[in-house]
């Protein structure tokens, strides 16, 4: 049987900061708790690949994606740079998904700016999204239906790039839509779709919505940020999410992250990756590595 201790893996999905160096406004000027992460202060500090090592340890986490972490949307370039100095000096992170606003009218030329970094590969860009299933946002500003954001996001093909989607769940019909609208256009579910609602109902809405956008090929989902505010992180209260993410998307579409330190408000870096691996441990091993390492390393073109 396959160990953890016996794969390589690939965390497809973590943030660094400097809080002395850059500017990140949701850690420093906004109110310390959301509805997403609960009370965030435990962050508020800067994390660097040092950290994120310390964090890792014991694991053979051989590459990594950094997302971007919300930095000055003024300097949204910026962050790109920084990463690259990162890597420069500790190795990681080995793939950069850096943030434009689709919306603006000098988004092709920041999208070019990003591109002549070695290591960049794609873009976050979180569109307008409601805070509650029901509320109807299709077609207005910002939204995965405008044609503004639209066009802007069309670009992405021209400079060869693959988005990171984040959305909640009653989002992914959306979504879906934009999919099969770009087809040439890599996605990367973040956070397996946000399954918030873990209620009957809840799940069998996020299944419904999973299973539409997994009918494009494009997509695929990062099981990652399964931690829910105020609650213990446990392999039998994720079972579930993981296991039908799996069956919806397919082993081959599915790549691990961690999600730290932001997944640390929730659980330990080794209770998340131990967790998921518990789940899945009993597969092939040509599954397993694919899961931990080889889908990543495709989606993102890793050396």
């Amino acid at each position: 049987m396959t160990t953890l201790d016996d794969l390589d893996i690939i965390d497809a999905h973590h943030h660094l900061w400097d809080l002395q160096r850059n500017y990140y406004p949701w850690l420093t000027d906004k109110p310390k708790r959301s509805e997403i992460l609960g009370e965030y202060l435990g962050i508020r500090r800067t994390y660097l690949p040092e950290d994120y090592r310390r964090d890792a340890q014991g694991f053979r986490v051989v590459k990594t994606v950094h997302v971007e972490a919300e930095h000055d949307r003024n300097e949204q370039v910026k962050e790109t740079a920084w990463l690259h100095d990162m890597n420069a000096r500790y190795g990681i992170p080995n793939a950069v998904v850096g943030h434009v606003w689709f919306t603006d009218p000098d988004c092709d030329e920041k999208l070019a700016r990003h591109s002549a970094f070695p290591l960049f590969r794609g873009i976050r860009s979180k569109p307008v999204t409601s805070e509650r299933p029901g509320e109807d946002l299709r077609g207005k500003p910002g939204s995965m239906d405008d044609p503004k954001w639209r066009a802007g996001y069309a670009l992405l093909r021209k400079h060869s790039l693959s988005y990171d989607l984040r959305v909640p769940y009653w989002h992914l019909d959306e979504a879906a839509d934009l999919a099969r609208s770009f087809p040439g256009t890599p996605i990367a579910l973040n956070h397996t779709g946000y399954p918030w609602d873990r209620s009957a109902e809840g799940l069998a809405a996020w299944r419904k919505s999973m299973t539409a956008l997994a009918r494009s090929p494009n997509v695929h989902v990062k099981v990652s940020e399964l931690g829910l505010p105020d609650q213990p992180w446990t392999v039998e209260g994720n079972r579930g999410v993981v296991l039908d993410a799996i069956s919806i998307f397919g082993i081959e579409r599915c790549m691990f992250g961690s999600n730290y330190p932001v997944a640390g408000l929730f659980a330990p870096y080794a209770t998340i990756l131990r967790g998921v691996f518990d789940i899945l441990k009993d597969r092939p091993r040509a599954e397993l590595e694919a899961f931990f390492f080889g889908n990543a390393k495709r989606f993102y073109h890793i050396d």
